[in-house]
This record gives structure tokens, sequence and C-alpha cells, in this order.
């Protein structure tokens, strides 16, 4: 291994790594039972690289503890948290973004092994909306700032629960001018109350929310390249 260290062992007995896949990695090393640890960093261009250490762990998650200055104390930081925090201009791209020496070389994330077990965690999140948990999301309304007229979305696309998801964030200017797939204006009639109680539930056409038809989060509604906590705490635990 990198460094002459061993990776770390999981529950299987096997390493996380093979000494192929971490050869010539700068700062590899064993950093527990379940994780190892490697130098990373991502550059802006007005402020330079920020240095950190990436702690990657056999359930997906991964960690950074931010060493940009010597009396910084961001640790546990998301990949995107620590993109954000090194002041990247370009952010929101951190597996591009966010850098690791191999042979005196600055290669992105991407281009490495090291998010096999962070890939694989979300491909099996998948597999379990696919054979039935959590197979639908509901309907959901936003209200004008405008003309205060509530304005459905459908959720059955990970487009449009992108809409949705961007529109709720900033639902404190959302306009009806602003619905980005049926075109609307505030003149549009508001659809009725008796119609909103039906939002598209599997089991039950009135349902007012069941495991069926409510998401708590899935990689279908939160997404690695968003900022906000939501999808930051999503992404970062993430897990089989």
């Amino acid at each position: 291994m990198a460094d002459g260290v061993e990776a770390a062992v999981v529950d299987d007995g096997s390493t996380m790594f093979s000494e192929v896949e971490v050869r010539e990695m700068s700062g590899f090393k064993r950093g527990g039972d379940d994780h190892v640890e490697v130098t990373c960093g991502c550059t802006s261009y007005c402020y330079g690289d920020a240095v950190g250490t990436l702690r990657v762990f056999a359930s997906g998650d991964l960690e950074i503890r931010c060493d940009c200055t010597p009396g910084c104390q961001e640790d546990k930081l998301t990949p995107a948290a620590f993109e954000k925090h090194s002041g990247r201009e370009t952010a929101r791209k951190w597996k591009n973004n966010i850098w690791v020496i191999v042979d005196g070389e600055k290669v992105p994330l991407s281009k490495t092994s090291l998010l096999k077990y962070y890939n694989k965690a979300l491909t099996k999140t998948v597999n379990k909306s696919q054979t039935g948990q959590r197979v639908c999301h509901r309907d959901e309304f936003l209200k004008c700032t405008q003309c205060n007229k509530l304005r459905r979305f459908h959720l059955r696309t990970k487009a449009e629960c992108r809409a949705y998801h961007d529109a709720f964030i900033n639902n404190n200017n959302w306009k009806c001018s602003d619905m980005p797939f049926d075109k609307i204006t505030c003149d549009d009639e508001e659809e009725r109350a008796s119609r909103r109680v039906y939002r598209g539930c599997l089991v039950s056409s009135t349902c007012r929310g069941c495991t069926s038809c409510v998401c708590f989060g899935c990689v279908t509604c939160r997404f690695s390249d968003c900022c906000c906590q939501t999808c930051i705490d999503f992404t970062s635990n993430a897990k089989a």
C-alpha cells in the first residue's frame, strides 16, 4: 500500500483498496477499522489550494478535515461543503474539483478508485427505490409570492423533483411565471381545494401521506451538486 501502510480491513476481512488502486497516492494511510485517509485539496483561482484530509469509509461516507490554514477548525465536511469552503469559483462539481495527488500530479476524485464505495451506496439506494420502497413522490404545492395562488408540482421524474426542489429553496421569491413545465401566469385560476387532495399516491387517491408517497430523501429527489443542507446531509449519509 501507499506510504507502506495497509488499508483498512472491513468486516468480511478484505482490504478496501488494492495496492494498484492507491499506488503513488500521496498521504494514503489506514485511518481505522472502517476507513482510510488520503491527502486531498481543492483549488480556487483567487485563494489557491485548500488542502485537507479525505476519509473514505467502507459504508460509502466521505468526510474531509480541512487544513487550509493552521487554525482552521473545519472537520467532517462533506465534499460539497469542503468545495464551497475552499472558495472554489465553479462549485457544485466536487467530484471533478476535489483532487488527490498521484505520482506528484493532481488527479480529480472522479478519476480515482476512491469513490467506489460512495457510488455503490448510491446504487443500492436506487435499487431499493426500484424494488418498491419509496416508489412514488406525491405532488407538492407552492404559493406564488405575487398572487398567493397555490400551484401544483408533479414529482414523477428527477427533472421534476429538481424543479420543485430549486423552487422550494427560493420560495420567498417564487412566482407563477417561474413554473418550468406548465406555463402559467397569475391570471390563471387556482386549482380547486377539492382537487388538491389528489396528490398522486399509488395506494389511495386521497392519501394524506403514507410510506408509498412520502419520501424523506432518495437519489431521485436529492442532488449531489446542490449545496443546500438537505442535499448535503443526504449525500454524506447515503448508506446501504
